[in-house]
């Protein structure tokens, strides 16, 4: 799996935390018992130029029109199609928060960058990745930050 080798790779300490099957992230958080503000979504979005990963809090939502206006680029929601060739190797909706480990471009949400923990899905429905914070920060290290989404 793309996601466990690239923590491998950069010799990145982890957790894997298991939990009941989920369909979404909010109810990941609440059966892996994590704050869903510390639970890093992944949301596929592209444009003309190219392919971008928003990652978020779980507990909110992307600002899509703000965070366009932020980066110059039209971008718009990836087609679930689109979703499963770029993440081959994860199951629909359990997209890993880190692109660079699928070679995609980043942009994160400062809510993340503070945080002492981070959590991302595993690529499956049943497992999230734990990390602390500094680990979370030297993953996206050479990414964008900024404000583009709103709590729930």
């Amino acid at each position: 799996m793309s996601l466990l080798n690239h923590l491998h790779d950069h010799a990145t300490p982890y957790q894997l935390l298991q939990h009941k099957a989920t369909g979404c992230s909010r109810d990941s958080a609440y059966e892996a018992k994590v704050p869903e503000d510390h639970l890093a979504k992944a949301v596929l979005l592209k444009d003309e130029q190219s392919y971008l990963l928003a990652v978020i809090p779980a507990d909110s939502w992307l600002q899509l029109k703000r965070l366009s206006q932020k980066l110059g680029r039209q971008l718009e929601l990836a087609s679930e199609t689109e979703l499963r060739l770029m993440f081959s190797d994860c199951l629909p909706g359990a997209v890993p928060a880190l692109g660079k480990a699928y070679e995609i471009d980043t942009v994160v949400d400062e809510d993340l960058a503070t945080l002492s923990n981070v959590y991302m899905e595993g690529g499956d429905h049943q497992t999230l990745i734990a990390l602390s914070g500094s680990e979370f920060r030297l993953l996206m290290q050479g990414v964008r930050y900024g404000h583009f989404c709103h709590r729930h």
